[in-house]
């Protein structure tokens, strides 16, 4: 059990949900390895609200997510749905009938470089037919099994990520993947598409019984649960499953918290209409039915807008991706994820889900906005309070909502974390006597600093704020995204001659904001242009007329909880 942490399940629904919780594991993965390797104290980060500790058959200790996955049928590869730790049960299965048997394999999935490399790397497959990992990384686990080096491992590339099992480090627990076998990830017939797909899902008594009985076998082990994080997919189908999904969670864990954070892959082509379409239904739908059931929804996507003429997206001045890649697009978003859940996964003083939420959401401002600076860029010999007079009075972070330009709008409530940071540079560094150069260059504690720095950047605001020393990792499998930085994730003048980059600092934010406002009600207008007897083929999946218009008088509702007026009254 988890102790006296306050566990959280994850939710995984959808592909692209895949990619942003494999890079996100792999994070994970990659701050308890350094922890256990360099023997540290306990960190900032209390990992048992993510994961559980267990046991195979055979006593071998496990350390796995506390995580159910629901993906499509195809969406695997060469990753089985039990996992890699324990026995294969349908292969040990004793067989009673003695006469012949005919045995039929389907043709296995070519293993990723990559992961094949890990897997010779991380343990062993022993003449009993049983995984044997060479190492826990929380340190709770048997000894190696070996003390020599591990070898160096192969960094993926793009052209070899198909899937986001082809990346994915972390081993899973058997009752993590639960596959949807009636639609097919690959080819054009029998897709997950639409809202009321994803909704019909969770009403089949098979599905519906399998996600409940994964949920009581996480929460009945919990100590404390402070409740549920999903990570769906607003696109496609997978709205609709998450909208089931957090009403069921309401439903039966009434006064948890419940996160939803809504998926939007990176660019989309003007020359696919009806896809274009079903993913603004989609999102419209799931937004508002999310809103309705989870404490707090975010959506989160490097575009610049959640209606369909498209546009570039967002921009990091020291981060260069490919934004047609979902290899590229979930990693970032993964990061900024890594860092405003930081406040309901700290060791001391945790602020709870339920308490975030209710500090963002008042007044029926259920959706929030997020944004991140990646990475923050400070430079060597540079303290916090130079950088931020240097970030001056525009907003200091890149939009991840699709919200458009911050620029102008109010915010009403928000949640800051800045991480990475070495404590020496938190505060000012001049020689005693020399007058400061501002008001932030003469506090004492790095929290002051970024306090006092939000405070003038936005007054009147209700604000909580974090400093943490532990950064976010980004060693492969995290793709090369990031140009002129030193190993740490400080800014060089110059292109770095050393190692490559293995941790950033950054700056990550989740904002009650009028940009919602207009977000929102530009979402509505669209809708109202859509003429739905040209997309027959969305209400046939389970939508009827009328509850497209009464998503529209929800959109509209919502948008004018964002409209601008006292933060503390509106």
């Amino acid at each position: 059990m988890a102790g006296g942490s306050r566990e959280v399940v994850t939710l995984q629904l959808g592909h692209f949900a895949g990619f942003v919780g494999a890079h996100w594991w792999n994070q994970q993965d990659a701050a308890l390895r350094e922890q256990t390797n360099a023997k540290e104290t306990p960190g900032e980060l209390c990992p048992d609200v993510l994961y559980r500790t267990g046991r195979t058959l055979h006593g071998q200790e496990t350390y796995t997510p506390r995580l159910i996955l629901m993906d499509l049928k195809g969406s695997l590869n060469s990753l089985k749905q039990e996992g890699g730790l324990y026995r294969d049960t349908q292969r040990d299965a004793a067989i009673a009938w003695q006469g012949k048997l005919t045995t039929h394999k389907e043709e296995l999935h070519p293993r990723n470089p990559y992961l094949q490399d890990l897997l010779s790397a991380e343990g062993v497959l022993c003449s009993d037919g049983v995984w044997r990992v060479k190492s826990i990384p929380n340190g709770k686990g048997p000894a190696p099994l070996t003390t020599a080096p591990a070898p160096k491992p192969v960094i993926p590339t793009e052209d070899s990520i198909r899937v986001w099992s082809d990346f994915l480090r972390v081993h899973l627990h058997p009752r993590s993947i639960c596959m949807i076998q009636k639609y097919n990830h690959d080819g054009e017939a029998g897709r997950l598409e639409a809202f009321g797909q994803g909704e019909s899902i969770l009403k089949e008594p098979r599905y519906q019984e399998e996600l409940e009985d994964r949920l009581h076998f996480y929460v009945e082990e919990c100590d404390y649960l402070q409740g549920f994080q999903i990570l769906c997919d607003l696109h496609d189908g997978f709205s609709g499953l998450g909208a089931k999904a957090s009403e069921l969670l309401r439903d039966e864990y009434s006064g948890r918290g419940i996160v939803t954070w809504g998926l939007l892959p990176g660019l989309y082509s003007l020359r696919e209409p009806q896809k274009n379409i079903y993913r603004l239904l989609n999102t419209a739908f799931g937004l508002v039915h999310l809103s309705a059931h989870s404490s707090l929804v975010c959506p989160l996507s490097l575009g610049r807008s959640l209606g369909l003429r498209p546009e570039p997206p967002v921009h990091f001045p020291y981060l260069h991706y490919d934004a047609t890649l979902p290899f590229h697009c979930s990693a970032i978003l993964a990061t900024a994820l890594d860092t405003v859940t930081v406040p309901y996964r700290l060791r001391s003083s945790p602020v709870s889900m339920i308490h975030l939420a209710d500090m963002l959401n008042f007044s029926g401002k259920k959706v929030v906005s997020a944004g991140a600076t990646i990475p923050f860029p400070l430079v060597p010999n540079q303290s916090l309070p130079d950088t931020l007079v240097q970030l001056g009075g525009a907003t200091p972070w890149t939009p991840l909502s699709a919200c458009g330009d911050p620029s102008g709008t109010r915010c009403f409530a928000q949640s800051v974390v800045l991480r990475g940071l070495d404590k020496a540079c938190h505060t000012s560094r001049l020689p005693p006597g020399t007058p400061v150069p501002s008001e932030l260059h003469a506090c004492t504690t790095g929290e002051e600093v970024l306090a006092r720095y939000l405070e003038q950047q936005q007054p009147e605001v209700r604000s909580a704020s974090h400093l943490l020393l532990t950064p976010c990792k980004v060693a492969p499998p995290y793709p090369h995204l990031f140009s002129s930085l030193s190993q740490q994730g400080l800014v060089l003048d110059g292109p770095p001659t050393g190692a490559a980059v293995e941790s950033v600092p950054v700056l990550g934010a989740l904002c009650s904001s009028s940009s919602l406002n207009r977000t929102l009600g530009d979402l509505a207008k669209e809708l109202t242009k859509v003429d739905l007897r040209r997309w027959a083929s969305f209400m046939e999946a389970g939508v009827e007329r009328g509850d497209l218009e009464e998503l529209l008088h929800e959109l509209r509702s919502l948008a004018q909880c964002y409209q601008g007026g006292d933060s503390l009254t509106d």
